[in-house]
């Protein structure tokens, strides 16, 4: 049986346009996607647009337009983007289709007769650019202004319906106990744990102060909340509210991996745990959490002009390709618990000597000399690759394990080890000296067997990362992307005699002048 694997990026804001932040998310999540689809499993990749509350509502009467066709207008562009980055999401929501709607009034009507809500007032501080209430305790540690904007809370009173989260602290504590790898980064279990010891207060889940969102059921007066509305996207787009064998995208739940930026950790790790808890459905099996970037050592920031927005990806695309920015993105980017500096001269350093000078160089030198040596034939291996099969596999073994665990950086670094010891072995056995000796034709011919072999398995396990070079080079070994993968990631798959060309995949570039 084919197994299944799902993967989802938070739904976008249609209050902010496309930048670094969401194509970051966004290509983390369609590398693993595309490594699990090498792997011959059935993928569900999805992303989307979170496109109610107060804010779109303002901003939509600012232009003199209305709500819906501001989220129109901002949804669309989240799509280009998909699409101009070559990103392959098996589906994109959007939180005013009626299928997500209709489907949040259910699972909310689910909640109210579960016993989970009540209806109660509530007055404290509010982080209107987060759309968040914070407790007392929160809003002190933040000395009452944003942490993300740096805004002032506001005050806020209002009635509203509630979420019982609190009567789901003991639960989650015996959940990160049974599952100390549920949330990662580790640095980001700890904080969720640190807060979970302070207590768990009660969550609002409805508004009154504005009429842009999914009416609460039984009282229209109230709007659905929107973070309680957009984590429902999760399995609103697996339409859940069938859960039988007879809806065929139920399969996918629960998710192998929520991936965010670790901003909105607490509704993920807590809050849409809990809601799940309460509908009594299956919790995500992993949440990643990653860090943020900055520009040139300095907090982005449009005023200061280091904003990474998409233009200024667009020239370095235009000038690098494709396959770099993504390199860039899954390798010198903040997966893990720290931050990240986006800055030229790096982009350049890492474009130069990861994708230049090891993956196209050791490449081309092994087809060139095939090519030279053995007019452009596969030589046969009489050594039957010496100890190259064990190290390959070894290094397809790591990869595996890497991407299981979403460690992507080092799944990277499996397939670049490898091109470096291929580098090493020739710079070891000279295969150009050798050659001009027709008494060590045969160990050439081995050499260069193994040397090839060798690279096809370290680019196969690059494809995720660099998938249009990678899928070149595969197209002109006459290697089928959609061969099953106990072949292609095997020994052997070039047989003696097979046409090598040259390649050549990355070109040197220049680097930009200021």
């Amino acid at each position: 049986m084919t197994r299944t694997a799902c993967i989802t990026t938070p739904i976008y804001y249609v209050n902010d346009r496309p930048h670094i932040g969401h194509i970051f998310t966004t290509t983390l999540c369609d590398a693993w996607a595309r490594a699990m689809r090498i792997q011959n499993c059935d993928v569900f990749f999805l992303t989307g647009t979170d496109e109610h509350g107060v804010k779109v509502e303002k901003s939509a009467a600012e232009h003199n337009v209305t709500p819906q066709a501001w989220a129109d207008t901002n949804a669309a562009e989240f799509q280009r983007v998909l699409s101009l980055f070559q990103l392959t999401n098996t589906d994109f929501i959007r939180t005013t289709q009626p299928r997500h709607e209709r489907q949040v009034q259910a699972f909310i009507e689910r909640l109210q007769k579960s016993g989970a809500l009540y209806k109660g007032s509530f007055e404290g501080w509010y982080d209107e650019g987060q759309e968040e209430y914070l407790t007392e305790t929160r809003a002190k540690e933040c000395e009452y202004k944003s942490s993300i904007s740096g805004k002032p809370l506001v005050r806020a009173k209002e009635e509203n319906w509630y979420f019982k989260l609190s009567a789901f602290s003991e639960r989650l504590k015996a959940h990160f106990e049974s599952q100390p790898n549920f949330v990662q980064p580790s640095a980001r279990m700890n904080e969720v744990i640190g807060r979970l010891r302070e207590g768990l207060q009660d969550v609002p889940m409805t508004r009154t102060n504005f009429t842009w969102g999914i009416p609460m059921p039984g009282d229209p007066g109230h709007v659905i909340y929107v973070w309680i509305d957009a984590l429902f996207n999760y399995i609103t787009a697996l339409d859940y509210t069938d859960a039988s064998e007879k809806n065929p995208r139920a399969r996918y739940w629960p998710a192998d991996w929520h991936v965010i930026g670790k901003e909105i950790l607490w509704f993920h790790a807590v809050i849409w745990p809990a809601m799940l808890m309460a509908l009594e459905l299956p919790l995500p099996k992993n949440i990643h959490a990653h860090s943020f970037w900055i520009s040139e050592g300095k907090k982005m920031s449009k005023s200061l002009g280091n904003f990474i927005d998409l233009p200024t990806i667009e020239t370095y695309i235009a000038r690098y390709g494709l396959d770099a920015w993504r390199w860039f993105m899954l390798t010198r980017g903040p997966i893990d618990a720290t931050d990240a500096d986006f800055r030229a001269v790096a982009f350049h350093e890492t474009y130069t000597s990861d994708l230049v000078n090891t993956v196209g160089n050791c490449s081309s030198r092994v087809t060139a000399m095939i090519v030279k040596t053995f007019n452009g034939e596969m030589p046969a291996d009489i050594e039957n690759g010496g100890t190259w099969p064990a190290r390959c596999q070894q290094a397809v073994t790591d990869w595996q394990k890497h991407f299981a665990q979403f460690q992507l950086t080092d799944a990277a670094e499996d397939a670049m080890k490898l091109l470096r010891d291929v580098d090493l072995f020739i710079n070891q056995t000279e295969p150009f000296k050798l050659a001009k000796d027709p008494a060590q034709r045969e160990r050439v011919a081995s050499i260069l067997g193994q040397c090839l072999e060798s690279v096809r398995i370290a680019l196969l396990l690059l494809e995720p990362f660099l998938p249009q070079k990678m899928s070149e080079f595969s197209t002109l070994l006459g290697m089928p992307s959609d061969a099953p993968w106990n072949v292609r990631s095997q020994w052997g798959y070039l047989k003696p005699g097979s046409t090598i060309t040259k390649v050549a995949l990355y070109p040197r570039v220049e680097i930009a002048k200021p």
